[in-house]
Formats: structure tokens, C-alpha cells, sequence
């Protein structure tokens, strides 16, 4: 194992920020929480996991944090991250995302951290004439939530070429699935992921599925999402940690399969599982939907030598529908 690390971890009472409490806790790091819990959940943090409450741009927050651990490197997961709530509402993603970032960064550059990973998101691509999406492709973000979190790497960047701030960059595609041991797992309130939703519907949480658009130039006329497993992807910021710890350049790089899955075919996987089908209902096309996001992960696999354990679409609803169904 690599030197035991303290690491804080912001969200770290969310869906993914929980998951990677517990990955380093697995891998025998010191994990410590910040988390304000507006979105957060109080039964996703662990036994004897420190956690901080407040906002991450609350110079008391931060500063109680950096006298208490030596921090030996960040996981920032704390964000807004609804689309269509970001196009209703812009300033709440520029001020949350964006300026909160900032200020967070900000502290954490005064308090000497060296290592820094980000979550992004696909989102800062847009529509793309070609797929999978590699890391030069264009930003041409549809809407304020990829806009905000554009905005915050382009912070984080520049602050690194300024000061000796190393970062790792990812930009997540579709994250699903929950932890197989049934620790941790999606608990949003209201649900916005498709599959999330979708088991809500197989376990009469919600009565049905609607599905966005169906004449977008796909084969069945669904949007098509490249949905990676969240305990893969948290791998992949277990493997930016080690590169990071052993001194690896600042990097950006994709989180996802290479592969994509339209939303009818989740639909059906998700009854397939269940063992039933889903009331599915068709609406129309939602304003800033890519019709395809599929990642080109060669520099993940590559740089950091990341190899997925759950790539398969059946593990990922599998996981999803058990934690719900534990979860009702």
C-alpha cells in the first residue's frame, strides 16, 4: 500500500463523495469529511469519519478542517449538479460551483495542499459531431451546470501554473450503479439520473418513466449516455491519489466505458432485472440533451492505468436496484 493519506473529501456525504470515504477507508487512508447537507445524507458517512458541516467557501469551515488534519491531498466532489434546475436557475450553479470553487481553492492553495483532484463532468463537451469524446475535443458546454464546472477547472488550471498545486481532472460521464456491498448508493431527492429513476418505478416509488425524445439520430431514437459504474469510477480517483502522491504531472482525463447504452435499452435492462416491465411514457425532447455522450477513456486506462471491474450494464442496475430496494 502507498503511504496512509489524509484526505478531504468534499460532499463526502453524497452519492459519490460517499463512495470515495469509502474506498480510502479501505485502502487504510484517513478520510475526512466537509459537507453542508443540502443534498448530503447522514446515513452515507461512516462510523468514526470525522465530518465538518458547512460550506466549503466558509473561511471558518475550511480553516477548522486545516488546524485540525494535515491534509495531504483534496477530493473535491461538493456541486449543484441538476441540469435543467441549472437552466432555471443559473446563478445558484455559478455561484455554488463556480465561486464556491474558487474560494475553496483558494484555502486550500493558503494552507499549503498540494495535490487536488476535481470532479467535472461530460457536460463541458456538449454536442459533439464525433463519439467517443476525447479530451481535446471542443467545450461547448449546452448548459449552465457544464458552463460552471468549465469555468472552475479553468480556475483550478490557472492556479496551478501559479502556485505548486497539483490536480487531476476528471470529467465524469453517466455515473450509476451503488456500492455492491450495500454501503452506500444514490439517495437524491427528487431523483434526476435514469437509472435511479427507473428503480424507483420498478419498486412503486414513482408510477412511472418518461422517456425525453424519441427522434433524436440514434438506432432506437433514444438519447445514448456512456454509464459508468460509481465504484469504477471512484477507482479512477483512487488512481489519480497514487499518481498524484508519486508526483505525476497535473492531468485531465475522462471517466467512462467507451461504450454507450440508449435510454430504451437501460429501460429494458432495468425490467429484465427487476423481472418486470416499466410503465414508460414518451415526452418531448428536454432543452440542452445531447443526443450521444460516449467517452474515449484511452488517457484514464493509459496514464493512470485504470482497468474497470463493473463494466457491464447489468452489474450497474443490478447494484442500483438492490441498494433501492434496501432503501425503500
Amino acid at each position: 500500500m502507498t503511504n496512509r493519506m489524509t484526505v478531504l473529501v468534499t460532499g463526502g456525504a453524497g452519492y459519490i463523495g460517499s463512495h470515495m470515504v469509502l474506498a480510502l477507508r479501505d485502502a487504510g487512508h484517513q478520510p475526512v469529511i466537509i459537507d453542508d447537507f443540502s443534498t448530503g445524507h447522514e446515513k452515507l458517512v461512516p462510523e468514526n469519519v470525522p465530518v465538518f458541516r458547512g460550506n466549503i467557501a466558509d473561511p471558518q469551515v475550511t480553516a477548522q478542517v486545516f488546524a485540525s488534519y494535515k491534509i495531504d491531498a483534496v477530493a473535491h466532489f461538493a456541486a449543484s449538479i441538476v441540469v435543467p434546475e441549472s437552466v432555471r436557475d443559473p446563478l445558484k450553479y455559478y455561484l455554488n460551483n463556480t465561486v464556491n470553487t474558487s474560494q475553496f481553492i483558494a484555502a486550500c492553495v493558503a494552507a499549503g495542499i498540494k495535490k487536488f483532484i476535481f470532479s467535472s463532468t461530460a457536460a463541458v463537451y456538449g454536442n459533439q459531431d464525433h463519439n467517443p469524446i476525447n479530451e481535446d475535443a471542443p467545450t461547448q458546454p449546452e448548459n449552465p451546470y457544464g458552463t460552471s464546472k468549465l469555468m472552475s477547472e479553468t480556475v483550478l488550471q490557472d492556479t496551478a501554473l501559479a502556485s505548486d498545486l497539483s490536480f487531476v481532472i476528471l470529467r465524469y460521464f453517466n455515473v450509476a450503479g451503488a456500492d455492491p456491498k450495500g454501503r452506500a448508493g444514490q439517495l437524491s431527492e427528487p431523483a434526476t439520473h435514469l437509472i435511479k429513476i427507473a428503480v424507483e418505478a420498478v419498486t412503486g416509488k414513482r408510477a412511472g418513466v418518461q422517456i425525453f425524445g424519441t427522434d433524436y439520430p440514434t438506432p432506437d431514437g433514444t438519447c445514448i449516455r456512456d454509464y459508468i459504474h460509481v465504484v469504477d469510477l471512484i477507482s479512477a480517483h483512487m488512481a489519480a491519489l497514487a499518481y498524484l502522491q508519486s508526483g505525476g504531472a497535473s492531468l485531465l482525463a475522462n471517466c467512462g466505458y467507451g461504450q454507450g447504452a440508449s435510454v430504451r435499452v437501460v429501460l429494458d435492462m432495468v425490467g429484465a432485472v427487476a423481472g418486470q416491465p416499466l410503465d414508460i411514457s414518451e415526452a418531448p425532447r428536454r432543452a440542452g440533451d445531447a443526443a450521444i455522450l460516449v467517452a474515449d477513456s484511452t488517457k484514464l486506462r493509459t496514464v493512470l492505468g485504470w482497468t474497470p471491474q463493473y463494466d457491464d450494464l447489468r452489474q450497474i442496475v443490478t447494484d442500483a436496484l438492490q441498494w433501492e430496494r434496501a432503501n425503500i
